[in-house]
């Protein structure tokens, strides 16, 4: 059952009271829902429109069949802002699962190969893609690498921290120990394939929460064994920045 959680969320609900129906159908049992936010913040891009993670609290812990929202992000140790929006989840009503942003630094320095060489390229560039450029286009690319050691940079730094591993062993835990009835997904990576596949055959619901077009092709295949796609477009208002809201 629905109760709003805020006076606005209350308002919205009788705004748009067909969205409230769905979602209490895809929750008509216990519900855990799991947000991939390195996964989600891009979404923007496409959206034109961004996620506020406190507004998202606020309208899912509003149905009472939602046990827990539980989100997964990197902590960039040492930065206030990153920091900071740990505490602010955890304050918001969040189960908080971070580690520590792993900090990589790749080579770009290309004095030492030959202008045509893919040995800098390839860590950046796919196998599939690159082995297709045209020699002149690598040649250029290594030019404008060259450009940048001139500049006296040598390396870039790559943050890396993913928890496709960490989410899916979360949700088969839910079920195997917590009871929980129905998984609600906020990603479109392949990677969730295995998980959602496994919980599908045992004859649990799982929602994916996402947006056209950045749902991976062995997600979407899942739909015919009874994975649910969600467009999260349409509970813009409910999730969105404040500034962001549609008239």
């Amino acid at each position: 059952m629905f109760r709003a959680k805020t006076d606005r969320v209350e308002k919205l609900s009788q705004k748009y009271p067909e969205r409230i129906k769905e979602l209490e159908a895809l929750f008509d049992k216990r519900s855990n829902l799991y947000i991939d936010y390195a996964n989600v913040r891009p979404w923007a891009d496409k959206l034109k429109w961004h996620i506020d993670c406190h507004r998202l609290r606020q309208f899912f812990a509003s149905f009472d069949t939602v046990n827990c929202l539980k989100i997964f992000h990197g902590t960039l140790e040492g930065n206030q802002e990153s920091e900071a929006l740990m505490k602010d989840l955890a304050s918001w009503g969040f189960e908080v699962k971070t580690k520590p942003v792993k900090r990589m630094r790749l080579s770009i320095d290309v004095s030492s190969i030959p202008g045509a060489s893919t040995d800098i390229l390839k860590n950046f560039i796919r196998w599939p893609l690159l082995k297709s450029l045209k020699v002149e286009s690598i040649e250029y690319l290594n030019r404008q690498l060259a450009e940048l050691n001139k500049q006296g940079i040598k390396s870039i730094e790559d943050l890396k921290c993913n928890f496709d591993v960490e989410i899916g062993r979360e949700m088969l835990r839910d079920y195997d120990k917590n009871g929980i009835e129905n998984f609600a997904l906020f990603s479109g990576d392949s990677d969730f394939a295995g998980p959602v596949k496994q919980l599908l055959d045992d004859g649990k619901k799982v929602v994916l929460f996402a947006t056209a077009r950045r749902v991976a092709a062995e997600l979407n295949d899942l739909q015919g064994e009874g994975l649910i796609i969600y467009d999260v477009q349409k509970i813009r208002n409910f999730i969105c920045w404040k500034r962001e809201i549609e008239p």
